[in-house]
Order: structure tokens, then C-alpha cells, then sequence
């Protein structure tokens, strides 16, 4: 490869470092106190959304039969997340834990801002390396993971939530009308268990049982416990309670991105417990261009779940014919999700309308927000 060769392709791959703005926009936020704790959550959520506005949509794909080969640094941005957010997580506890010029309100807002970016980079960044075959990869996305106490994630979203979309076997797919608070909860309660079924299913199928070795649970406990001892080691009972709150303020910015993704959106079911095949139309798509670059294509979601496998800067846009789009970028989306009537108001005329347009020989919804079509 020619030095040309090279530098085009680490310019093209440069926009998607936009995540890399979170880290100093943290320690800013930590060495001066004040309004400046307010920094990275106002990037992530309102300048990104600014850009998006000025710059607008992206409407280009990339060629999907691109060789591995030309992806060198999209695989090392994601690759090299997971050093760089440990070592700002753990550094900003002993940081905060040690320094006195925090009150407790900067503190928490400090945090909050942490969880902001281990839950919209580091989650969307282990999302994807868990999709891939590489060991090393897939062992990166499960350290991200156990970074942010969600584990099971790994497990819910390979096993259940690709397999089961669109269906009232889904607990990640939000029902239409579901509010995302109720949503919330919901999903934190259901989601665990039916990981560890899938699991025991797989173990099953191997003539194994949950206590084999393989299951990976096993696995995600240790880096978890992991995880918090060095918490405490760092930062004492405050460090460790610092620590779980920008997990659970990561795991909200997770499970608000998940409602956004599929909100009301079904497979059409064809009797006997079956549903048609997935297709681009059954998640919500969105090209907002600055939003794409700091979620590494992550809003591509209809090609995501068309084609699991194709790594993110070889992900499809389409048109509003091929699948729904929604009228920004996740981090405003996620906002309004905030405000259900509000959220009704933008997404459920859009929802009707999908409905018209994908399945107009359908007259009752019933079933399928009811789950009646589940078994």
C-alpha cells in the first residue's frame, strides 16, 4: 500500500473519531468544575445534533464488497476504544475521588456525563466488535460491556433480539404506544432471564448444562466483579458508587437508542409461530451525517439488521420507499423518547403510515402489541 493510499484512507475514516472529543471534554469537565461538567453530554446530545443540522443527510454508500483489507482504520478506531474509556473511567474516579474542588452536584453531573459517553461510544463501539468472528474483536466488545455492568447484552442481542425482532418475542422491540419509561424497566426485567434461556438453550443443543465452562455468563461475571474491585481499589465506597452510576446512566443511554431503533415496527406473522423474514423496513433508518460518524453508522440500522455482518462503514442507507426514517438523529430522537406525548406526536403518524404502505392487508394490530402472536 502507497503512502497516498494510506493517508486517503485514514481521511476517510477520520470523521468517525469524532468520539475521541469525548475524553478531553471529560477531564475539562473534572479539573475545572463548574458549568464546564456539562460539556460532554452537550456535545454528544446537542452539538452533534447541530452538526447534523448544518451538514444534513448522507445519502452515499460505500461499495459492500470492499475488501477486509481496506477497513484497516475503522477496525482500529473501534479496536482502541476500550483502553482509551478504561483508562478515562478509572482515571477521572481516582481523579474526582481525591480532588476537593467537586461538590456533589458537579460530581454527579460529571458522571452522568461519563455514562453518556461510555453508553452512546463505548456500547454502540462493543456492538459492533461483538458482531464480529475475530476473538480478539469479540473479547473488546465483552471488556466494554463489563465496563458499563451489561454483560448480558452480548448474549440478548446475538442470540435473542436478532433472531426475534419485530415479534412479540422481542423484549428490545418497543410496542407502539409504549412509553420509553415503562419501556425502560421493562426491558431491564426481561432481558436477563431471557438471556440466560438462550444460552441454556445453546448449552443444551450441546449436551452441556449453565455450569459448562462455555457458558459465557461465567465469563461476563468475572469481568464484572473485575470491574468493580478495581473501582473500590481506586476510589474507595465513593469511586465504587461513582462507578455504577455512569453504568446505569450508560445502560439508560443503551436502552433509549434500543426504543428508538424498532419503536412499533413488526414482522408480519405467517401462522404456526412464525414471522416473515426480517427485512430493511423493519427498523428505523436514519443518514443524519454527524450522528452517523459519532454512532459509527449505528442509525444504518435497517442494513444492520438486513445484514448483521457487514461492518459499519460498509453499512446501506435507503430511501423512504426501502424502509422508515426517522426525522433526525438519535441523540435528539432520544430526547423526545424522553417526553412520551411528544414522541407520540412525531413517531406514531409515521408508524400508521409504515403500516399502510408495508401491510395494508392487515386490519388488526392487536395481536401483535399484545403479544398474542408470541408462541
Amino acid at each position: 500500500m502507497t503512502a497516498p493510499d494510506t493517508t486517503a484512507k485514514l481521511t476517510a475514516a477520520l470523521p468517525f473519531a469524532l468520539s475521541l472529543l469525548t475524553v478531553p471534554l471529560g477531564w475539562i469537565g473534572a479539573v475545572y468544575g463548574g458549568w464546564t461538567v456539562v460539556l460532554l453530554p452537550l456535545y454528544v446530545w446537542w452539538v452533534i445534533t447541530g452538526m447534523d443540522a448544518l451538514i444534513g443527510l448522507n445519502l452515499e454508500n460505500a461499495n459492500p464488497e470492499t475488501p477486509e483489507g481496506e477497513l484497516h482504520w475503522y477496525r482500529r478506531l473501534t479496536m482502541v476504544w476500550f483502553p482509551i474509556q478504561c483508562v478515562t473511567v478509572f482515571a477521572l474516579i481516582w481523579y474526582v475521588t481525591r480532588a476537593g474542588h467537586l461538590n456533589l452536584l458537579e460530581t454527579l453531573v460529571l458522571f452522568f456525563g461519563v455514562g453518556v459517553m461510555t453508553g452512546s461510544i463505548g456500547i454502540v463501539y462493543a456492538h459492533e466488535l461483538v458482531h464480529q468472528r475475530n476473538k480478539t474483536e469479540r473479547w473488546l466488545g465483552d471488556l466494554l460491556l463489563a465496563n458499563v455492568l451489561y454483560s448480558h447484552f452480548r448474549t440478548e442481542h446475538l442470540l435473542v433480539h436478532h433472531v426475534e425482532v419485530g415479534t412479540p418475542r422481542d423484549a428490545v422491540t418497543a410496542k407502539y404506544n409504549e412509553g420509553f419509561h415503562r419501556y425502560f424497566f421493562r426491558v431491564l426485567r426481561q432481558c436477563p432471564p431471557s438471556a440466560w434461556a438462550a444460552e441454556k438453550r445453546m448449552l443444551a443443543r450441546r449436551k452441556a448444562s449453565v455450569w459448562d465452562r462455555r457458558n459465557p455468563f461465567w465469563r461476563y461475571a468475572a469481568l464484572q466483579v473485575g470491574m468493580l474491585i478495581l473501582a473500590a481499589l481506586i476510589g474507595g465506597w465513593a469511586g465504587l458508587g461513582l462507578f455504577v452510576f455512569q453504568a446505569f446512566v450508560a445502560i439508560w443511554q443503551l436502552e433509549l437508542t434500543n426504543y428508538v431503533e424498532h419503536y412499533g415496527l413488526t414482522r408480519k406473522y405467517l401462522g404456526q409461530g412464525r414471522f416473515e423474514h426480517v427485512r430493511p423496513h423493519h427498523s428505523w433508518n436514519a443518514s443524519h451525517t454527524a450522528s452517523n460518524w459519532l454512532l459509527i453508522n449505528l442509525q444504518r440500522h435497517s442494513d444492520h439488521h438486513f445484514k448483521p455482518d457487514r461492518r459499519f462503514p460498509l453499512l446501506q442507507t435507503y430511501t423512504e420507499d426501502e424502509a422508515p426514517q426517522l426525522p433526525y438523529g438519535y441523540p435528539l430522537m432520544g430526547t423526545i423518547a424522553m417526553i412520551p406525548p411528544l414522541w407520540r406526536r412525531v413517531m406514531n403518524p409515521r408508524v400508521r403510515a409504515w403500516r399502510n404502505t408495508h401491510y395494508p392487508e392487515v386490519t388488526d394490530w392487536a395481536p401483535y402489541k399484545t403479544g398474542l402472536h408470541a408462541g
